[in-house]
């Protein structure tokens, strides 16, 4: 299906449980105006999406990613960054969180998605799920528990590394099965799922079943290798298409240390394949990725980009990756693409990059290959 905007999507959502209303009710609902929904409804009916009326809804690929949201304050130092002593910097606050992140990220390049996550009731959480809304993810399936949003605190040189960060997550620490409700009947029905490992095992352990359960694709992002460690154990006994490690968290996964070359890279693959775990994509920095796939492996290289940002590259990878593997790309050129939209969007200095959408990540693929 051809890419939706948000707010088509957000039309198209409100007519899969109401396929009756006229322009005019769907336009009070969404705050819209009657022209402005007739003119998406139009588009929605040249795509495909929709037939007739009552509008009947042709599905579309669901992906549900099931993570942390988190506020994110970032402080970019003016010269080099000195530590033990204040440092002139530029300061901004923007939402952030691994799952939450990827979601938007999968949103904006036109996939329907939904998000399950944790955040308090503050300020904070409030602001959370407004800007996650408003870029096209579903956010009906939060958490909105007492505990506080989640608060991620990154101070970059002034060449937009990272020198230190950290980290207060105790809505996502606190998050369990029981708070999910409805939770396990999204996962059954979507097309693919992503888990951040910043959850909590137990949640994560029945992510994973309730996936396995439903035949339904899981990726998993290990995070840090802390979190690793503590996934390890959980991918004996259920399939996982895609894990997403850096070498140390490779490393962790795999139960011992693993070098930075090929062969051992590929060893450490092979026993993660052994436990059910189909596709291992290893990233590597500025060295690209491995990808191996039930044992054939793939290098990829990674794009030239001038770095404003590098704290939403990771996420950018996945997110491209999910959306082109839901829409049919092979798991190499999905992660091709992966590369492609993580150097857009470390030149930007949003965790996930506003303009950035699909077509604009298979042109800079073409213009890099050719």
């Amino acid at each position: 299906m051809t890419t939706l905007t948000p707010r088509e999507r957000q039309i198209v959502e409100l007519l899969r449980t109401q396929p009756l209303l006229d322009a005019q009710a769907i336009a009070d609902r969404l705050g819209s105006t009657r022209a402005s929904v007739a003119m998406a409804l139009s588009s929605l009916t040249r795509k495909g999406a929709i037939a007739g009326r009552g509008y009947i809804v042709r599905d579309e690929p669901h992906v549900v990613v099931l993570g942390g949201a988190v506020m994110d304050i970032k402080a970019r130092t003016v010269a080099a960054a000195g530590l033990h002593t204040s440092n002139p910097a530029t300061i901004h606050t923007s939402p952030g969180g691994v799952g939450r992140n990827i979601a938007e990220g999968l949103a904006r390049l036109g996939r329907r998605t939904s998000l399950i996550a944790a955040v308090g009731d503050d300020v904070f959480g409030r602001e959370l799920l407004a800007h996650t809304a408003d870029a096209g993810v579903y956010v009906d399936h939060v958490v909105r528990g007492p505990l506080a949003t989640g608060t991620y605190l990154a101070t970059l040189d002034h060449s937009g590394e990272l020198v230190i960060g950290a980290s207060d997550m105790r809505a996502t620490d606190g998050l369990t099965v029981e708070q999910l409700g409805r939770g396990r009947d999204v996962l059954a029905r979507a097309d693919f799922v992503v888990i951040d490992g910043n959850i909590p095992a137990d949640v994560v352990r029945w992510a994973l079943q309730t996936c396995a359960q439903h035949d339904v694709p899981v990726l998993l992002d290990p995070v840090s290798v802390a979190k690793s460690a503590r996934l390890a154990p959980l991918l004996d006994g259920v399939p996982v298409d895609t894990v997403t490690p850096n070498i140390a968290e490779l490393g962790a996964l795999a139960g011992a240390p693993v070098a930075d070359n090929r062969p051992a890279i590929t060893r450490a693959a092979a026993a993660l394949h052994e436990r059910g775990v189909r596709r291992v994509w290893v990233r590597r920095g500025k060295r690209g990725s491995l990808l191996s796939d039930e044992g054939t492996v793939v290098a990829l290289a990674s794009r030239p980009a001038d770095v404003v940002d590098v704290t939403g590259a990771g996420d950018a990878m996945t997110a491209a990756y999910v959306d082109a593997r839901t829409g049919g790309d092979t798991p190499a050129d999905a992660a091709d693409l992966g590369h492609v939209a993580a150097a857009l969007t470390v030149a930007h200095p949003d965790n996930v990059r506003p303009d950035l959408d699909a077509a604009a990540i298979r042109t800079a693929r073409t213009e890099t290959l050719s």
